[in-house]
């Protein structure tokens, strides 16, 4: 289930599908226990508003959660970019060559955070986060000699920095795992089936206008599209751009162009 919502499209078709064959059984098996007096039309009407209201109330409160994800994905992007550039500074707290050294692996750290943001397949971003772990591992291994031989509030300020680093990508590696609970998607599809199957059984001629009763089961699929695509943070049309992170690297290339070969060993 998981998997499947990670491809948006294929919730459209297979929710337009689904939709629209309720709303065909509702007619086609459930329109003949149907009367026709005034008082059975009435109430029929009542229970399709009510429950019309309450899938539309569902979908709301869905999209509300998958909006929340969203953007809390993006503050943590522009999080992270803060942590690496605010530690890129600091680095020139280091000896001279334990300086360059984590500022050449705060680079290589910044294009895998990059990469993190365009990589799509699994078997790449798991090649990725092995990449992320080891690179993590040598950003703390460079300036731990320094923390130990040194007390002070130097000492302290670079390591609460690589420490912000650090957790930052972990943040935002838990914020791309918190999704829509699958209950919520369960019981946002269950009250789509039985509303297109209330609507096909008040359907008075449903072979004559066919085509008029498939454009609510096109647009709750739209909604749930949509929903799905916001959720979906590497597969949707929809996605998180590194806007920061790319705004951080030209900027770091930048500085590192200025200045002299003779002032950068």
């Amino acid at each position: 289930m998981i998997h499947l919502l990670d491809w948006p499209s294929l919730i459209f078709v297979l929710s337009f599908i689904l939709l629209s064959a309720s709303a065909w059984l509702g007619s086609r098996y459930l329109s003949k226990y149907r009367d026709e007096d005034t008082d059975s039309v009435f109430d029929l009407g009542v229970i399709q508003t009510a429950t019309l209201t309450l899938l539309g109330l569902i979908i709301g409160f869905t999209f509300s959660m998958a909006i929340t994800r969203y953007d809390l994905r993006q503050t943590l992007e522009e999080s992270e970019a803060n942590a690496i550039g605010t530690e890129y500074l600091r680095a020139d707290l280091l000896p001279a060559k334990s300086a360059v050294h984590t500022k050449a692996l705060l680079m290589q750290y910044l294009d895998q955070r990059i990469a993190f943001y365009t990589t799509r397949g699994d078997d790449q971003k798991e090649a990725l986060r092995n990449q992320t772990e080891i690179a993590q591992m040598a950003l703390w291994n460079e300036i731990l000699p320094f923390i130990k031989t040194q007390n002070g509030a130097t000492s302290a300020l670079i390591a609460s920095g690589m420490n912000d680093v650090l957790n930052s990508e972990g943040y935002t590696q838990a914020a791309w795992w918190n999704r829509i609970p699958i209950a919520a998607w369960c019981l946002m599809v269950a009250i789509a089936v039985f509303a297109n199957a209330l609507v096909g059984y008040g359907a008075h001629d449903f072979k004559k206008n066919r085509g008029l009763f498939l454009i609510f089961p096109l647009i709750v699929s739209v909604a749930f599209f949509l929903i799905a695509d916001i959720d979906s943070p590497t597969r949707g049309i929809i996605r998180i751009k590194a806007h920061n992170l790319l705004s951080l690297q030209t900027s770091l290339q930048a500085q590192q162009n200025s200045i002299p070969p003779s002032l950068s060993h």
